[in-house]
C-alpha cells in the first residue's frame, strides 16, 4: 500500500477510534438516542471506509469513487450538524464531530489531488 492509502487508512482508523471513544463517553454520561445513533453510524461507516481504502489501494475505481464522495459529503454534513442550534448533541459531541470532520476533510485533500484522480480513470484500468 503506497503512502497516500496508508495515510487515508490511518485517518479513517483515527475516526473509528474517536467514534468508539464517543460511544464510551455516551455510555458513561448517558446519552439520548441521537447521540447513540450518530456515534454508531460514524463507527460503522469508519469500518466500511477502512475496507474501501484497501480496495482502492488495490486499484478498484469504485472504492476510490466512494471514498472521494464520502470525504467531500461527510464534512459538509458535519458543518450542518455543528451549525444546527438544537440538534440533540451536547457541546462535547459537537467538538468530537468537528475533529472527525477535519480528519475526513484531510482524506478529501489527499484523494482529490490531480495525480490521484488521474490514477483512477473513468472506464480505464490502472496502468
Amino acid at each position: 500500500m503506497d503512502n497516500k492509502w496508508t495515510s487515508v487508512r490511518a485517518l479513517f482508523v483515527a475516526v473509528l477510534v474517536i467514534s468508539i471513544a464517543t460511544l464510551g463517553v455516551t455510555a458513561v454520561l448517558g446519552g439520548n438516542w441521537v447521540m447513540w445513533l450518530r456515534g454508531a453510524a460514524v463507527a460503522a461507516a469508519s469500518v466500511w471506509l477502512i475496507a474501501l481504502t484497501g480496495q482502492a489501494a488495490r486499484g478498484r475505481r469504485a472504492a476510490y469513487v466512494r471514498i472521494r464522495f464520502v470525504s467531500i459529503a461527510a464534512p459538509l454534513g458535519i458543518v450542518l450538524i455543528l451549525l444546527a442550534p438544537d440538534n440533540g448533541y451536547p457541546a462535547w459531541m459537537k467538538a468530537e464531530q468537528a475533529v472527525v470532520g477535519v480528519l475526513v476533510a484531510a482524506v478529501a485533500l489527499i484523494v482529490n489531488r490531480r495525480a490521484v484522480r488521474e490514477a483512477y480513470p473513468k472506464g480505464g484500468k490502472l496502468g
